[in-house]
């Protein structure tokens, strides 16, 4: 029902006054850096009781807590209980678990504002029983009030609803129990220029809009007088859910065009959380069989080998080396030797070394990953002796058993001939 109660909105002063203000608005003078949300998401629950007010800075008022969470209530005139986040995130989500108070003119809201006064909002009238408003304002700009919608929502002042606001720099979309309602695209708010889109709190509070004092636009706008005799009137929080594109210590306005591209984070926050993993395994097997006449050795040795340690890369390096050495030597009662020798090694390491790291430095987010793969792999004849022992050392051993027997010329061009063969 986009532009439904427009014609009552377009006479209404700015409604939202009780619940939005800048104690410095960067773009009419310098400001102190924004304190930012150090983290990419933030929880209270408010069922916990006062301690879930931490990371919040009462404004008005005070609050009680039950099993229904924070209870804000209107019972008097000028009673605004308010509470905001005691930090700023930039783009993201907050997600609110709430039951609007009842009554004429009191007024349930969820805030996000910027010290520029870009705004995104809920706002529940008590005395509405079949929907709820969203609205939003660019730079504080009140020249018109056509941007509100009413959007059907059941029984918002007697059961709770889970109310969501995504918020990113090409959209804005409103969400009831998960279901989107409404969605901003960036050029609808005026080519952009009204799109909000700087630093922001999450306010919640209730006011009553229908105040005698107030402008008779307010009053219409929020269905009517306030009677306080009605009262009190209560607004119940059962939790609040923030999750932060761009976490940072501080946001700073580097001048004062208000576009989010001009927004400095500074990312000095804790180290990002990182596992190191190192793995290395060496497998190494021999396996030697030697058979003479009716006598055979074998041996086999299999040695593994795995360390694992954790720090701040991920790195993983795989060393498996497979060496096979068979030896088959046979002598018949015949004057013949035959001599076989088999030897393979097969080498492969593997390093591979990953560093992630997700550090938003700007506006825009910036990753770094750094992958390297070096394989090695060798495969071939490992020879049986060194170097300095060669084939004419054999076969001057064979020689010099030639210089003492006559059978050794045989012997020898039976060697010949298994190392021909080989």
């Amino acid at each position: 029902m986009y532009l439904k109660y427009a014609a009552a909105l377009a006479s209404v002063l700015p409604f939202t006054a009780a619940q939005t203000w800048s104690d410095c608005n960067p773009l009419e003078k310098s400001c102190a850096p924004n304190p930012g949300l150090n983290s990419k998401t933030f929880t209270s629950d408010f069922t916990q009781g006062k301690s879930a007010l931490d990371g919040w800075i009462t404004v008005s008022g005070g609050l009680n807590f039950g099993a229904d969470g924070a209870e804000f209530t209107v019972g008097k005139k000028g009673d605004s209980p308010t509470i905001e986040t005691d930090f700023f995130f930039f783009f993201g989500k907050a997600e609110v678990v709430l039951k609007a108070a009842p009554g004429v003119g009191i007024v349930s809201s969820i805030v996000l504002e910027s010290d520029v006064l870009d705004e995104v909002d809920w706002e529940a009238l008590g005395g509405d029983p079949t929907q709820i408003q969203t609205n939003y304002f660019g730079k504080g700009d009140t020249s018109s009030y056509d941007r509100g919608t009413y959007e059907a929502v059941a029984n918002p002042q007697e059961i709770f609803h889970t109310y969501t606001i995504d918020w990113s720099p090409e959209a804005v979309s409103w969400s009831i129990d998960g279901a989107v309602v409404r969605t901003l695209p960036w050029g609808e708010a005026q080519g952009g220029s009204r799109f909000p889109q700087t630093p922001m709190r999450l306010r919640l509070g209730i006011w009553a809009g229908g105040d005698s004092d107030n402008a008779p636009g307010t009053i219409e706008w929020a269905g009517g007088e306030t009677d306080y005799n009605a009262g009190p009137f209560t607004m119940y929080v059962k939790s609040a859910y923030i999750e932060n594109t761009y976490p940072a210590s501080t946001y700073t306005y580097s001048d004062n065009s208000g576009s989010w591209e001009s927004i400095e984070v500074d990312d000095s926050k804790p180290p990002a959380q990182s596992t190191t993993k190192t793995t290395s395994t060496t497998t190494t097997t021999t396996k030697t069989t030697t058979s003479s006449t009716s006598t055979e050795t074998p041996t086999e040795t299999e040695t593994e080998t795995s360390t694992e340690t954790e720090t701040g890369t991920e790195t993983s390096t795989e060393s498996s080396p497979e060496s096979s050495t068979e030896t088959s030597t046979e002598s018949p009662p015949e004057s013949s030797t035959e001599s076989s020798t088999e030897s393979s090694t097969e080498s492969s390491t593997e390093t591979s070394t990953s560093t992630s790291s997700s550090v938003p430095a700007s506006p825009t987010a910036t990753g770094t990953s750094t992958s390297s793969f070096v394989p090695s792999s060798s495969q071939g004849p490992t020879p049986t002796s060194d170097d300095s022992t060669s084939e004419d050392a054999d076969f001057t051993g064979a020689a010099s058993t030639l210089s003492t027997s006559a059978g050794g010329l045989i012997t020898v061009l039976g060697m010949i001939t298994a190392m021909l063969q080989l």
